[in-house]
């Protein structure tokens, strides 16, 4: 699937199962594709952490088709003690760090989805 923020075009793996989306970008980089969505059960408060990525990502939060939150530059954790990102939305865009600063994506912008 492809997203459009600020006129910049992302080829997005979306992953909306429970597995899935508990795995996330566990042990991945971005290969074939630029973001991993996450269509999420419930258009709540969603909670992220980074246990076993091995990359740093943004993590977007988007409420319908508007960004509510971005939790930027979030490191990798190896333990269990990571710290945890929240925000607000049903659906939760990873991208790697700092694609939010060097875009400048920001809340409020607007998502589209095609």
């Amino acid at each position: 699937m492809y997203i459009s923020i600020n006129n910049n075009k992302f080829n997005c793996k979306v992953v909306s199962t429970p597995e899935k989306i508990r795995l996330g970008m566990m042990g991945q980089s971005f290969s074939n594709f630029d973001g991993m969505l996450f269509v999420m059960p419930e258009d709540t408060t969603q909670s992220f952490w980074m246990k076993n990525c091995v990359i740093p990502l943004d993590i977007v939060f988007i409420k319908k088709n508007i960004i509510n939150d971005i939790s930027p530059n979030c490191p990798p954790c190896d333990t269990e003690e990571c710290e945890t990102y929240e925000g607000n939305g049903g659906f939760v865009l990873e991208l790697p760090a700092n694609t939010c600063r060097s875009l400048g994506i920001k809340i409020g912008d607007r998502v589209d989805y095609q």
